[in-house]
C-alpha cells in the first residue's frame, strides 16, 4: 500500500482575502477513491506562521452540508490543532473514511485568529468551484455550515491523498489556464483533467489518481500568478504522492508575455530548453512525462493584440519540437484535437469559448477525451 494524491490544487498567493475566526469549508472533487485518507494544508506564501484550530473531512451532501455519519476530525501528530510554518505545509494524520471515486469531499478548517490581507493567504484563485466561509467560530464538524459567504477560491487546503494498492499510480497535469479550465462553468468539473479522471474510472483496470496542477497565466520560464513551471516542478510534480506520470501543457503565456516586460520576451529555443529541463527532471525521478502541444490563439480577444505572427511562429516551432524531438515519453496532440482543419491556426468553433484562446466547456471535455488511455498502461 502507498499514498496517492486523489485531488490537488496549485498553491499560489490569493489576493484580497481577509479572515477572522472563521471556518473554511473547501469542496474538492476527488479522482480515485479509498478507505484511508489524509489532507495537506499549505502556507507556502504566508509571511508568518498560521494557526489552525481544528480540521475535519467529510463527504459533501448538497451545498455546504455534509453527509450524516461521514464527518471525521483530523489530527496532526495526534493533536487536534497545528500551526503551519511560514512557507511550509502540514500533512494530517490518516483517518478511516470510505471515499467513492469522483465524489465531492468537504475539508473544513478553523482559523481562530485574524488573517489580514497583508498575510498573503495561500490558495488557488478562480478555481471554478464554490466553497464556503462561515460565520465566526469553529464549525468544522457542523452538518450544516453557517455560511457567511461563498468563495470561488481554494484556500489553505492543497491536497487530498488516499492509501491504496502499490500498482495504483498518479497523473499530474502541469499547466496554465487551459488546464485550470478558465471560463468553464462553475461547479461543473469540466476541466480536461476531470474528464480524464472520469474516463480512467469508467475504463477500470489500473487506477490512477489525477492531480490538477494548472494555474491561470502560468509560464515555463517566468513567474506570474505563482511560480514558473521550472521553479515549481519539484513541489507540484515530483513531491506529489504516488505520481507516476506528468502531462505538461505550457508555453502559450511565455509567448504572449501578458505584462509586456522586455526582459521576459522569450525565443522558441528558450522555451524548448525549459521544456527539455522538465523532461530531464521527470526522468531523473522515474516519471513518464507526456508533452501536450499548445493550442491555437490566432486573433485572440481575451487580450486583444497579444497574437502576433512572430508569436505564432514560436508556437509552431515549439509544437514541432514537442512532436518530433523524442524528449517526451509520448505526445498528446491537443492542438490537432481542437484546431480547425480548414484554418489550422484557429480553434474549431465548436471547441472555442469565443475568445480564440480558451476552449469552451465542450472543448475542455474534448481535450480530456482526446487522450489515449493506453499511455498509462
Amino acid at each position: 500500500m502507498h499514498w496517492v494524491g486523489t485531488w490537488t490544487t496549485t498553491p499560489a498567493p490569493v489576493e484580497g482575502v481577509a479572515l477572522s475566526n472563521q471556518t473554511l469549508r473547501m469542496i474538492c472533487r476527488v479522482s480515485i477513491g479509498g478507505r484511508r485518507v489524509r489532507v495537506r494544508l499549505s502556507n507556502a506564501y504566508g509571511l508568518r506562521p498560521l494557526p489552525v484550530g481544528a480540521a475535519h473531512i467529510a463527504l459533501r451532501a448538497e451545498g455546504a452540508a455534509i453527509q450524516p455519519g461521514s464527518d471525521r476530525a483530523l489530527s496532526f501528530n495526534g493533536a487536534a490543532s497545528t500551526t503551519l510554518a511560514a512557507g511550509a505545509l502540514a500533512v494530517s494524520d490518516e483517518v478511516d473514511l470510505e471515499i467513492p471515486p469522483l465524489s465531492d469531499v468537504a475539508v473544513s478548517i478553523h482559523l481562530p485568529g485574524d488573517v489580514p490581507e497583508t498575510f498573503h493567504v495561500t490558495g488557488h484563485g478562480n478555481a471554478h468551484q464554490t466553497s464556503y466561509l462561515s460565520m465566526p467560530g469553529d464549525h468544522t464538524g457542523a452538518a450544516e455550515l453557517p455560511v457567511e459567504r461563498t468563495t470561488e477560491d481554494f484556500l489553505i487546503v492543497s491536497g487530498i491523498d488516499v492509501l491504496t494498492a502499490d500498482e495504483v499510480g498518479g497523473i499530474v497535469a502541469l499547466g496554465d489556464s487551459l488546464t485550470d479550465a478558465n471560463i468553464s462553468k462553475l461547479d461543473a468539473n469540466n476541466r480536461w483533467p476531470d474528464q480524464l479522471a472520469r474516463r480512467l474510472v469508467a475504463r477500470g483496470g489500473r487506477m490512477l489518481g489525477v492531480m490538477n496542477q494548472g494555474i491561470g497565466g502560468n509560464r515555463i520560464l517566468h513567474d506570474v500568478r505563482g511560480d514558473s513551471a521550472l521553479r515549481r516542478f519539484d513541489r507540484d510534480v515530483i513531491a506529489q504522492p504516488g505520481v507516476s506520470h506528468v502531462i505538461v501543457l505550457l508555453g502559450i503565456n511565455d509567448i504572449r508575455n501578458r505584462w509586456g516586460k522586455p526582459e521576459e520576451v522569450v525565443t522558441a529555443g528558450q522555451m524548448i530548453a525549459g521544456l527539455n529541463q522538465l523532461a530531464i527532471r521527470a526522468h531523473t525521478h522515474g516519471l513518464k512525462i507526456l508533452g501536450g502541444t499548445m493550442l491555437t490563439f490566432e486573433n485572440e480577444t481575451f487580450n486583444p493584440g497579444f497574437y502576433t505572427p512572430e508569436g505564432e511562429a514560436k508556437r509552431q516551432a515549439v509544437n514541432t519540437w514537442i512532436r518530433d524531438s523524442g524528449a517526451f515519453d509520448a505526445v498528446i496532440d491537443f492542438e490537432a484535437a481542437l484546431r480547425d482543419p480548414s484554418h489550422p491556426t484557429q480553434m474549431l468553433p465548436q471547441w472555442d469559448c469565443g475568445d480564440h484562446l480558451h476552449p469552451s466547456d465542450a472543448g475542455y471535455l474534448h481535450m480530456g477525451d482526446s487522450i489515449d488511455l493506453a499511455l498509462f498502461d
